[in-house]
């Protein structure tokens, strides 16, 4: 998929989400998948469709208000686990381990509007595209959000919690200067962009002192916190107490909350073919060819909406890569100039 080119855009601010999954990939926790969110942009789209509602959501942008994950605090943490149901002999069942959270997110979808030859255009008639917004929020508040249930939202006074729409300006000037004035709407909080060219850097960095590194090592390395005594520096006296000072030279101030996340998946048998419709037991839809996959990783950023400076900015769209039998999320928050073919390559 090309990078998408909307027309306007629709916020669906303030949702308040419970018991979401907190299990985001084999690796990683603490807030849901940012593929939860893309395949959540689809199935609001087919039932836009089902309504009449000629609307196609391109790429969908995060932001996160508040996040309160089901799990034990301390040195090692566990999640809350539910015993329920009860067995068929009214005896206490086994834990299934889930990860759970409860969230208050706003969602940024970029649209477009799906018209067919002659049609005029209703993107500008602003009664028209309420009624699509407030549409599209009752649509939702009847699906699960990233696993988890909608809740009704509580109004907060001076805070917008009814969905919108607006047409984005052609112009790239009176485009920035709009979403400037939209995103101070939804702080307090922070949105999740990509950061791809973090894991290359740390493994060109790791590879000066151990060549054999991998993309694995760098993501592990990147994904944890690594703590190495700190000399004291030129003219400065030792510490009087004779303690040593110890400290992540790796993240240095200004570095940011950068976290692991999967950002798509990748085929187990790259270079084959998918499984025919109907040729695999228990598939979810016997219509369609399947594929084995597992998880792709990469780095995220959590970034205070007023940093961003356009839309593109916040909005994660899909990407398909039949050669390398890839698909992903894609996020233009973050671009460099380097040559780092190595991002897209599985772990």
């Amino acid at each position: 998929m090309t990078k998408p080119q909307p027309k306007a855009i629709l916020v669906l601010p303030r949702l308040r989400v419970q018991n979401a999954n907190a299990i985001s990939s084999p690796l990683t926790h603490g807030f849901p998948s940012i593929t939860a969110f893309m395949g959540l942009m689809w199935a609001l789209e087919r039932k836009l469709a089902q309504e009449q509602i000629a609307l196609h959501l391109q790429a969908v942008g995060v932001i996160c208000h508040h996040h309160q994950e089901q799990a034990t605090k301390g040195f090692v943490r566990t999640f809350n686990q539910a015993r329920n149901p009860v067995d068929e002999h009214g005896n206490t069942a086994a834990i299934v381990q889930e990860g759970r959270i409860h969230l208050d997110i706003t969602l940024v979808f970029a649209v477009a509007e799906k018209r067919t030859a002659g049609e005029s255009a209703c993107l500008g008639n602003e009664d028209r595209m309420q009624k699509w917004a407030d549409d599209a929020g009752a649509i939702l508040a009847q699906m699960r959000v990233a696993g988890g249930t909608l809740l009704p939202s509580r109004p907060v006074p001076g805070k917008r919690r009814r969905p919108w729409m607006a047409v984005l300006p052609e112009n790239s000037q009176e485009r920035a200067d709009q979403f400037r004035r939209w995103r101070y709407q939804w702080l307090p909080g922070f949105a999740l962009v990509g950061c791809d060219h973090l894991l290359s850097g740390r493994l060109a960095k790791l590879r000066e002192t151990k060549p054999e590194a991998t993309l694995l090592d760098a993501w592990l390395h990147a994904a944890r916190f690594n703590h190495e005594p700190v000399p004291p520096k030129e003219g400065e006296a030792a510490p009087a107490d004779g303690k040593q000072l110890w400290n992540d030279p790796w993240r240095g101030e200004g570095s940011g909350w950068i976290v692991p996340i999967p950002v798509g998946y990748a085929a187990l048998e790259p270079h084959r073919p998918p499984h025919p419709a109907g040729t695999v037991q228990n598939a979810r839809d016997m219509s369609t060819p399947l594929r084995f996959v597992e998880s792709v990783y990469s780095f995220g950023r959590w970034i205070s909406p007023h940093r961003l400076e356009q839309p593109e900015d916040l909005w994660w769209y899909s990407e398909t890569d039949q050669t390398k039998d890839l698909y992903r999320c894609r996020n233009d928050h973050a671009t460099v100039s380097e040559d780092i073919g190595n991002w897209n390559s599985r772990l």
